[in-house]
């Protein structure tokens, strides 16, 4: 999976290369997947004697393939899906459903537009999962490796996102 991850990062760092084009995702990915596991949270199920809701079981596949990708970020996903879960379940605990689904259509279309405004006005290009649909599920790795590389670490990402690598890992 690594090879195919350095490949698969390397094709979607051809769509990022605009600064505000990476902000944008950064706060896009955020609302999106925030978006995405709000109605889910609604839903309590009992799996193995535990309680827990329908947006944590549908995350897992999706974290599996994330740690699977690369242990490292998929651990630092892991905790930022933790974050926005508990976030997610705090919200429907506290707004009624047409509340919620209007948090829900809110935060889509800010996301989407977040999105759609750094590929077109800073990136001018059209967004990588045009071309691949598999980028849909790089962009939250591409944004912790881009965290990674700025705190330092994982110069060899910083390799493949052609930046310099920055941090006690740049002694050479």
């Amino acid at each position: 999976m690594r090879s195919f991850f350095r490949r698969q990062l390397a094709d979607y760092v051809e769509y990022h290369r605009a600064p505000w084009n990476c902000a944008m995702h950064v706060f896009g990915i955020v609302l999106l997947f925030l978006a995405a596991v709000l109605p889910l949270s609604q839903w309590s199920i009992a799996v193995f004697g535990i309680q827990t809701s329908v947006a944590t079981i549908a995350a897992i596949p999706v974290l599996i393939y994330w740690f699977l990708l690369d242990f490292a970020l998929g651990a630092a996903i892991l905790g930022a899906a933790i974050v926005l879960l508990s976030a997610a379940a705090i919200i429907v605990g506290q707004a009624s459903t047409a509340g919620m689904w209007s948090l829900t259509a809110i935060l889509i279309v800010i996301g989407g537009t977040s999105q759609v405004i750094g590929h077109q006005v800073f990136e001018r290009r059209r967004p990588a999962l045009v071309d691949n649909p598999v980028h849909l599920l790089l962009g939250p790795m591409f944004v912790m490796a881009k965290l990674f590389i700025v705190l330092g670490f994982r110069r060899d990402l910083a390799i493949i996102i052609d930046e310099r690598p920055q941090g006690p890992l740049n002694s050479s």
